[in-house]
């Protein structure tokens, strides 16, 4: 595992986060605790379950016992596991699961990325699916109360996925595989 280091999937992912999820305000939460270094980003080269979950727990302990000032959010990068989507969402299923059984269900939350990403009801290529595809499977450990406190700073939080599709298809086909290179 690693964080904070200069490995190329590091590189790969910091600059997703800067040009996507940052640069195409995907997240229009997510500039300030990664400006003050307070996201932390772990690869995790494992292709076991076991090994994975390990990660996991480690990781939502890790939270629990710093404060979001220190600490807000964790990133846990699988180059190496869950090339398909489908096994990926279903590692999800089985992760919420965990959330549930370990008392961290109403602190935490999975969100998750992924280079095949697909929302239930698209097709494959479909802009929208873009807002979730990352360079590798990403689990994010977000706290559920960094969402409440931000979201109420938010005017309009529900239009966010919105404005995320209608960003997507403003972009020109050019502009799309710039900014998703590692994609194709």
């Amino acid at each position: 595992m690693t964080d904070n280091n200069d490995s190329a999937q590091l590189v790969l992912v910091r600059n997703w986060i800067e040009q996507v999820v940052i640069g195409l305000n995907f997240c229009p939460f997510a500039r300030k605790p990664y400006d003050e270094k307070r996201v932390s980003i772990i690869i995790n080269n494992a292709t076991e379950d076991d090994a994975i979950l390990e990660t996991v727990l480690s990781e939502l302990l890790r939270l629990e016992n710093s404060t979001a000032v220190e600490l807000e959010t964790t990133l846990i990068v699988l180059p190496d596991a869950y090339p398909d989507f489908i096994e990926f969402n279903s590692l999800l299923h089985v992760l919420n699961n965990v959330l549930e059984l370990e008392g961290f269900e109403g602190i935490f939350q999975i969100a998750s990325f992924h280079p095949d990403y697909q929302f239930a009801g698209t097709e494959p290529n479909a802009r929208e699916n873009f807002t979730n595809r990352a360079p590798f499977p990403i689990l994010h450990l977000i706290r559920e109360d960094s969402i409440e406190r931000v979201l109420g700073l938010h005017p309009d939080p529900d239009s966010i996925p919105e404005n995320n599709i209608k960003r997507l298809n403003q972009l020109s086909e050019d502009q799309l595989n710039a900014y998703f290179a590692y994609l194709f």
